[in-house]
């Protein structure tokens, strides 16, 4: 039972198809270090999300559990791991979740770890926002015995619950207790445990990267924004009912609005940032879904016509040869994957498979 897409591990893809599925204010961002400053910049921080390259036959002996108070699903479906992921964490924190996840969770609250995974796999709404990532293909392939399998790639989440620290993977029985927690402290705590996990794939050369639910910043920086235009005012007022006259008073409440507007200049700039990355997210989400495939043919058939194509294809070939030339050796084939290394320096696109 496999009708869902591989998509990518990317925050703007994620970050719409949260949207997609009725819940607001929330966003995905990349986390690219788990030191307290970073994570502190983050808060308030729903949920973290693993991404590793899954190996087959690996073993966890760790014990599950079955809290009463945790939303767990097992994964039932193919592919669908990177959006269960995300929809775990949102089902297990007070957010806001909309109509269509509220009624869900409603309905399946008494339901099995897996009937609970089947009925993600099946929710409509659910499984059309991730298909709507779906790149365009314009071949079938046909696996052959004996061909190099794909790269697989997993998801886990890791939230907090009622003041339990979780690890939530779809592909074991239950929730792993990972110990107490605050929503203050959580995420520091469960920083070290990630941390030893990359270490010890890196050993082994194992692909990861880590993703963070947080609050959507540009309402967070519009809430702080609001705030300090709301505090200049009451400066604004105190140094007008004083007059002109120079006192010590009136000189510390000039400090206080030169801060202030400092505080709102960087707020200001922080926002907007904010506001160009979503657009970029949203350009960069509708090339995704865009079809390029129809125009590349009718390329390749123009310049074909006008006997174009094979002196491009020469002069590639021939700028090729010089750079391997130049290299003194022809480079082995690289395959794009997520980041690798415990320093965590990226995120890349999954490759085709995903657990």
């Amino acid at each position: 039972m496999s009708d869902w897409c591989t998509i990518e591990s990317d925050p703007g893809v994620f970050t719409q198809l949260i949207e997609t599925v009725g819940v607001k204010g929330i966003q995905v961002e990349d986390l690219y270090s788990l030191d307290n400053e970073t994570i502190s910049e983050l808060k308030p921080i729903h949920g973290l999300v693993f991404l590793f390259k899954w190996i087959p036959g690996s073993k966890d002996t760790r014990a599950t559990c079955n809290p009463d108070d945790v939303y767990f699903a097992q994964q039932i479906v193919t592919n669908a791991c990177a959006t269960q992921s995300i929809i775990s964490i949102l089902l297990n924190t007070q957010i806001e979740l909309g109509p269509v996840l509220s009624e869900f969770k409603s309905i399946t609250a008494e339901f099995s770890p897996e009937m609970k995974g089947l009925a993600i796999g099946n929710q409509p709404v659910i499984k059309e926002a991730h298909n709507s990532f779906a790149r365009p293909e314009p071949f079938s392939f046909v696996e052959t015995k004996g061909g190099k399998a794909e790269d697989a790639f997993h998801f886990v989440s890791y939230v907090p619950v009622h003041g339990r620290l979780y690890e939530l993977d779809g592909l074991k029985g239950g929730p792993i207790d990972l110990g107490e927690c605050t929503e203050e402290n959580w995420a520091h705590i469960a920083a070290p445990i990630i941390q030893a996990r990359m270490e010890s794939f890196a050993k082994a050369e194992i692909k990861f990267s880590l993703l963070a639910v947080i609050k959507n910043r540009i309402d967070l920086y519009q809430e702080k924004l609001d705030l300090l235009k709301q505090e200049k005012s009451v400066v604004d007022a105190k140094l007008e009912s004083m007059g002109e006259m120079e006192t010590d008073e009136r000189s510390n409440l000039l400090s206080e609005l030169e801060i202030v507007k400092d505080k709102i200049d960087a707020t200001n700039g922080f926002l907007s940032g904010e506001t160009i990355k979503h657009a970029n997210w949203k350009a960069e989400n509708i090339r995704r879904r865009h079809n390029y495939i129809p125009f590349l043919f009718n390329l390749l058939k123009v310049l074909a016509e006008k006997d174009l194509l094979i002196p491009l294809v020469d002069r590639a070939k021939e700028k090729q040869r010089a750079r391997d030339a130049e290299k003194g050796k022809v480079e082995p084939e690289h395959k794009e994957g997520p980041v690798q290394g415990p320093h965590m320096q990226g995120p890349a696109p999954i490759p085709q498979a995903q657990v």
